[in-house]
């Protein structure tokens, strides 16, 4: 249930953001929200012993994010599927801690923007160029950190009958 609320503010949050935040290119602030994304990193270790939930919830969350904020239908699910099977990945090799999260939220907003750069790309959607791409990653990693460092403190403060998974 806690994933959920998680999953369901940063959903919220990122409609809100960017409606109130300038979002155009060469007018990004450094507030620029990829709050989803982050929130499916931070809530993986509360789906660890039910990874197929896990995967079904950033899949059906990744539809609604199309729905609602990009108009692609299934990127978003395609995208945050690829993402949580990294996520996957890297939580086996590394701990889940406050300071730890720091460089793992800037690898995975990083790999996100990229594989979406390359899928504008590829489709020749917008142009786009490494510093745009450089640009956006930059101008996004602020406010992901804080918003992952918050749900992580908010984690670690829950009572641990209502977590399923220990986080350190």
């Amino acid at each position: 249930m806690l994933s959920l609320i998680i999953l369901l503010l940063a959903f919220l949050l990122d409609g809100i953001l960017t409606n109130f935040l300038p979002f155009m290119t060469e007018n990004l602030t450094f507030f620029t929200p990829l709050l989803t994304l982050t929130a499916i990193f931070i809530i993986y270790p509360l789906y660890r012993k039910k990874e197929k939930n896990y995967f079904i919830t950033i899949i059906i969350t990744g539809m609604l994010y199309d729905l609602f904020y990009t108009n692609l239908l299934f990127l978003n699910a395609i995208l945050f599927f690829i993402c949580g099977l990294l996520i996957k990945e890297v939580y086996k090799y590394v701990d889940y801690s406050f300071i730890k999260l720091i460089p793992l939220v800037i690898l995975l907003v990083t790999i996100y923007e990229s594989l979406t750069a390359l899928i504008i790309i590829i489709f020749n959607l917008v142009p786009m160029s490494f510093i745009r791409l450089f640009y956006k990653i930059v101008h996004s990693l602020l406010i992901n950190i804080i918003f992952a460092e918050i749900c992580y403190l908010i984690i670690k403060l829950v009572p641990k009958k209502y977590k399923r998974v220990r986080i350190n």
